[in-house]
């Protein structure tokens, strides 16, 4: 059983201490008041981010999937071919030094793209400054993937502006966030709380499904488990696995499902849903499922992070291990750095 001592102990760079107080950093965040900007229709955007401040663009994905606003995401170091003169570029980088970002926000001011800017200075805000582009500094605490709610709320107040997304929807999901963190946070240490029901099933090689709307909460449960528990996990669209994954079943192994459900999934979805729960239980294979909050997609999405990302964190204090750390991350970034020394040099 977790304690918070024991949470304290292993947890010792306090990542802990600033999830309990998302729903604050997230509500601080959204009615900070960010100069205007218009860029006038949008019909075409492209996000570009990577890591933590990727999943941003997931997110936007799933927020403007049912508007006439075509959405792309790049996590990578190039624009789509579809990018032009008309298109809205956003890049974000929390450390504003990240340099598939760069590379992207260059690329969008050679083609003389819409362009805005989010990070905490760095590398991005000073092109930004030199080439007169929309930058907005928004500030990291403790790390990217905790910063989440800053970066996420942030950008959806400057957007909200000139993008169809409903003031109410944001103000219904901080709702959702409070009374989230009443269940979760590291004040309701007991087995009741349900990041800490779903930590004490975590087990094996997780492999996450989720229904069309939810990859972002999939994708961001999977990176903050290899970042906070330093365990692999794999991600599946749950109709698309009915026709390929679900056929490596067949064969014994240390592969876990979990089931991410949304609470008005599609009603074809739902029958899928059903479909492989039968067929896990003929199997006797033993799943997690999840669901959604009830609401908008963004409330939807915001809550499934903010439970999950507790569940890695307390998973990772059952393994023993501290969350915060990320240290093959840093190599790679080292030896990107000398590899750039070496070329100037």
């Amino acid at each position: 059983m977790i304690d918070l001592a024991l949470l304290e102990k292993i947890d010792s760079q306090g990542m802990y201490k600033v999830y309990d107080k998302w729903p604050e950093i997230a509500r601080k965040n959204y009615e900070k008041n960010f100069s205007d900007i218009n860029f006038g229709e949008i019909s075409h955007i492209v996000f570009a981010g990577m890591g933590g401040s990727g999943i941003i663009g997931d997110i936007f994905s799933a927020i403007l999937s049912k508007t006439n606003i075509h959405v792309e995401v790049v996590k990578g170091y190039l624009l789509p071919k579809t990018v032009d003169v008309k298109s809205l570029v956003v890049t974000t980088s929390l450390s504003g030094n990240t340099e598939e970002t760069l590379s992207v926000l260059k690329n969008a001011y050679e083609i003389k793209c819409k362009i805005l800017a989010f990070s905490d200075g760095g590398k991005m805000q000073k092109y930004c400054e030199d080439k007169k582009l929309n930058h907005r500094k928004i500030s990291m605490i403790h790390s990217p993937r905790a910063s989440f709610p800053i970066c996420l709320f942030s950008i959806l107040k400057v957007l909200e502006s000139f993008l169809p997304i409903e003031k109410n929807d944001v103000n219904n999901s901080l709702e959702e966030l409070e009374k989230c963190r009443n269940k979760i946070s590291s004040n309701n240490l007991n087995d009741k709380n349900p990041a800490i029901e779903i930590a004490n099933l975590i087990s094996g090689i997780p492999l996450i499904y989720y229904p069309s709307g939810l990859q972002a909460a999939a994708i961001r449960f999977k990176n903050s488990l290899q970042e906070n528990t330093k365990m692999h996990g794999i991600t599946e669209d749950i109709i698309e696995s009915c026709h390929n994954g679900i056929v490596s079943w067949d064969r014994e192994t240390n592969v876990k499902p979990i089931l991410i459900q949304g609470t008005d999934d599609y009603v074809k979805t739902k029958q899928r849903w059903q479909i492989i729960k039968k067929f896990f239980d003929n199997k006797n294979i033993n799943y997690i499922e999840i669901n959604s909050v009830n609401g908008n997609i963004i409330s939807k999405l915001i809550n499934l992070i903010y439970l999950l990302d507790f569940a890695t964190i307390y998973k990772s204090v059952l393994l023993n291990i501290n969350p915060t750390p990320v240290n093959a991350i840093n190599f790679v970034k080292i030896k990107l750095n000398e590899d750039i020394i070496l070329k100037k040099s």
